[in-house]
């Protein structure tokens, strides 16, 4: 997963790296967090998502605006942990190296170059948490972008685990053994709040003016990297029945994989809806664009055909003409929301208080 936090160039030394440019964006109002689900090929559709929202936000403040300049923290599993990454990562003027409209990139042809991070950057591999927010402060947590890419990217059965190691000044060595992030936070939201309450109660300076976690000071939005439609492909008697090649692959799908991914997903989905609707500020988790209804090919995280990939592209630019949803509570369905207007329209608003918020930095 991915949180974003201002570094030196890469150039620097590498414990040198909590050195700040410009005063974070949470020393405004709010703080602004922006989180992108894994799922494998179809990280192409936030790609598209996060593009439209730097091209409003470039139409507010200047071509040289870039997502990273808006959010306090960018969070990421998998997918959208290479996104995150891909965001944030430093050019030798320490300004974002890529922006959001390079988001065709996102799938490697070949293994990510090694370079050291931008934002607070925090990445979800099997049970561990990345994050450099800690990265600045403990040199044995302060991992090689490269490594910490192709270790979110690693989903069982699809991609091999990852072994690194990290040194510090003395001659001390950690030792890391990680897979996907997905199998346990696929949407990474409620991990970057943990985080941000975690940083608060340590009197993180980048916090200062938050003197507890009060949800009425948040600006969420997560997106999604879409989802099968809702079939009834199998029953619990059928289900029953299955060994383990039958869980792995069944009708074109995986079973076991997809309910670990998309499973988590959901839950988090409806806590931090049920969150903020209980709390009166359901606008402040701005947004989950998320697209429940894909199928076939679509619906798969590793089918990279040229035909897919430009398929999953539109499946994005759609999605932004779509109205406005929210999960149902009950279902956990997408339901649309009369009188918010379309995602494009819900999006073109947030750049206009993401651009106000940075004003106040």
């Amino acid at each position: 997963m991915a949180e974003t936090t201002k570094t030196s160039s890469h150039h620097s030394h590498r414990h040198r790296r909590h050195i700040r440019t410009r005063r974070c964006p949470a020393r405004g109002r709010l703080i602004t967090v922006l989180s992108i689900d894994g799922g494998g090929v179809r990280g192409l559709i936030p790609g598209t998502i996060i593009s439209f929202l730097e091209f409003k936000l470039q139409e507010l403040d200047g071509p040289d605006a870039r997502i990273a300049d808006y959010f306090d923290v960018i969070t990421g599993t998998s997918t959208g942990g290479l996104l995150t990454a891909m965001i944030t990562a430093p050019n030798e003027n320490n300004r974002p190296m890529f922006s959001a409209k390079g988001s065709d990139r996102l799938l490697p042809r070949e293994q990510p170059q090694d370079f050291s991070s931008r934002k607070r950057i925090s990445q979800l591999a099997s049970h561990l948490l990345i994050s450099s927010f800690e990265a600045r402060l403990e040199a044995l947590k302060d991992a090689h972008l490269a490594d910490i890419c192709i270790s979110t990217w690693a989903a069982p059965t699809y991609l091999p685990a990852h072994y690194f190691e990290t040194t510090d000044s003395n001659g001390n060595t950690r030792s890391y053994d990680l897979i996907d992030g997905g199998v346990a936070a696929n949407n990474p939201t409620l991990v970057a709040m943990s985080q941000i309450k975690k940083e608060i109660a340590l009197m993180n300076k980048d916090f200062a003016n938050f003197k507890s976690i009060d949800y009425h000071n948040f600006i969420i939005i997560s997106i999604g990297t879409g989802s099968a439609k809702i079939e009834h492909k199998f029953s619990a008697g059928l289900a029953a029945k299955w060994g383990v090649l039958q869980w792995l692959y069944h009708g074109g799908s995986t079973p076991l994989i997809d309910s670990f991914f998309q499973g988590s997903a959901d839950v988090v989905d409806i806590h931090m809806s049920s969150l903020f609707q209980s709390l009166n500020c359901e606008k402040n988790y701005l947004l989950r664009i998320q697209d429940d209804t894909l199928v076939g090919e679509r619906s798969s995280v590793d089918v990279s055909t040229t035909e897919n990939l430009r398929e999953l592209v539109q499946i994005g630019k759609n999605l932004l003409k779509k109205p406005v949803s929210r999960a149902n509570l009950e279902t956990g369905v997408f339901e649309e929301l009369d009188g918010e207007g379309t995602n494009a329209d819900a999006l073109t608003h947030l750049a206009r208080r993401l651009s106000q918020e940075r004003r106040l930095s």
